[in-house]
């Protein structure tokens, strides 16, 4: 593909790719594609998954598709033609940045959530403009995804509240075989009891054993950090733990509730904590 070409003519080249050249469609099993910063809308992104889907044998696949102007039409564009990658274990989807609401989100879910074979997925969906409808739908399609070990959620910088917390891990909770996870909520609006209900849900996933939980700015309060350390403690095979935690009006004198909490994970041997960027010690963790 000719860099210096037209960038709306680069699309279109993709598609006469996967369309004339049978012997990549039929022999290779990975692909990536970057497309960062585009000018990529609805049509673009359904022509594109649409080549994509082509690839019957592709059991790894990462699209790059952050900052262009996909929507609501283009994702379920985009996800009807992954649908038919049946042997798809691992998928890297970056869409963060563009113009996805509740409907494109809740399309995702459950096209996601007929990847029964998925073992790694990283799902970048951050600054976009989705509730607690389509995070909600979002979750309960990857609580099908019941043979996924990792996974990475992005969704930082959208209009989560309460619900959509909640939603969201009673999903991910179904996801009996999750062992690694990382989950960015950063500048929503879960609150305390969106953190507590997070925090149980993520108390059900006994097979986890690594977390990063990203909650910046979310005014989770004394109650919701003592309710989410609450939950975390019933991870049993929990050894290594990252949580964010600034700018959520928690006291100084509040972070006995965690702490309670986290002494009984008694696998834990890796243990950071973001809070206010002052440093506090507790039963002989650091915290900072």
């Amino acid at each position: 593909m000719n860099p210096h070409q037209p960038r709306h003519n680069q699309i279109t080249e993709v598609q006469k790719l996967f369309k004339n050249r049978f012997w990549f469609r039929k022999v290779h099993q990975s692909l990536k594609f970057d497309a960062l910063y585009n000018s990529i809308g609805a049509i673009g992104a359904s022509g594109l998954c649409f080549g994509v889907g082509k690839c019957i044998n592709l059991s790894n696949l990462t699209l790059h598709l952050g900052g262009n102007k996909i929507d609501d039409e283009g994702l379920s564009g985009l996800i009807s033609g992954l649908g038919q990658l049946t042997n798809l274990s691992n998928l890297v989807l970056d869409l963060g940045g563009n113009k996805i609401c509740d409907e494109g989100a809740s399309g995702l879910g459950s096209g996601l959530g007929k990847f029964t074979n998925f073992q790694n997925l990283v799902l970048d969906l951050g600054g976009n403009k989705i509730g607690d409808k389509g995070v909600s739908d979002l979750g309960f399609g990857l609580g099908n995804c019941t043979n996924l070990s990792n996974l990475e959620l992005d969704l930082r910088y959208n209009f989560i509240g309460v619900i959509g917390a909640s939603g969201l891990g009673f999903g991910l909770e179904k996801c009996t075989n999750l062992s690694n996870l990382k989950l960015n909520l950063a500048e929503n609006f879960i609150g305390a009891i969106g953190a507590s209900d997070l925090g149980s849900s993520l108390g059900k996933c006994t097979n986890l054993s690594n977390l990063t939980l990203d909650l910046f700015g979310n005014k989770i309060g004394d109650k919701g950090i003592s309710g989410l350390g609450y939950g975390l403690g019933k991870c049993t095979n929990l050894s290594d733990l990252t949580l964010y935690l600034m700018m959520n009006q928690i006291g100084d004198g509040d972070t006995s509730g965690l702490g309670f909490g986290l002494r009984k994970c008694n696998n834990l041997s890796n243990l950071t904590i973001y809070l206010k960027q002052k440093q506090f010690i507790y039963f002989g963790l650091a915290y900072f």
